[in-house]
């Protein structure tokens, strides 16, 4: 897949709508009972990066990265201000914050994982994206060094460790992360009037799978 290691300007997606989508099938019976049924096993981010631009220059900026992107042809980095790493929003990232794995003594590489949970219902999220020089990791509750003990792919957001963790351990990581995205459109219409009198373009964006 035509994917570019670039952030959208973060001042830019700060203030974005947008959010996860799921997608269910419901099929009504005769009984007045619901059948309900997903394709997906995952969610989906959508967002709308016009609703951040906030003067002339922010128009300019946001018109160079989609003309360097191609329009939708090449995915980029997109930071969610409500959902950016694996802590609360409140808290720093430390290394205990999502139990990525259990050691299996034989295995180097494990990719990041942030899970979100609700009563005894949790969801794995793949993390494929971090943010270099944000991830933590620890095994046992021992926080290791990385270049030294582990590496990170920024690209595919997998661990790769120097030696196997021991079986049974728990593989402990903290990180921020983007979303892989790209631009879900092939136009952007601007009018200068419009944006002065407070409209601003609507610029959809949409996660890609990784």
């Amino acid at each position: 897949m035509a994917f570019h290691e670039v952030r959208f300007p973060a001042n830019l997606s700060f203030g974005s709508v947008g959010g996860p989508e799921r997608r269910t099938d419901v099929v009504t019976l005769a009984n007045g009972f619901e059948e309900r049924n997903t394709p997906w096993a995952q969610s989906r981010r959508r967002y709308d990066a016009g609703v951040g631009l906030r003067s002339l220059d922010d128009i300019e900026t946001l018109i160079g990265f989609f003309e360097a992107r191609r329009g939708q042809l090449y995915g980029f980095r997109w930071k969610d201000w409500s959902d950016y790493k694996s802590s609360r929003p409140s808290r720093e990232v430390e290394y205990t914050d999502q139990v990525i794995a259990i050691g299996d003594g034989a295995s180097v590489a494990y990719p990041l994982f942030k899970t979100y949970r609700s009563g005894e219902a949790e969801y794995p999220r793949p993390i494929t994206k971090p943010v270099r020089g944000s991830v933590r990791v620890g095994v046992q509750g021992d926080e290791l060094r990385e270049g030294i003990h582990w590496e990170l792919d920024t690209a595919t957001g997998v661990v790769t460790f120097e030696r196997p963790p021991l079986q049974d351990v728990e593989i402990t990581a903290g990180f921020e992360f983007d979303v892989p995205v790209r631009f879900d459109t092939d136009r952007i219409t601007t009018s200068v009037a419009s944006f002065q009198a407070g409209e601003v373009p609507n610029v959809p964006v949409v996660e890609v799978r990784i």
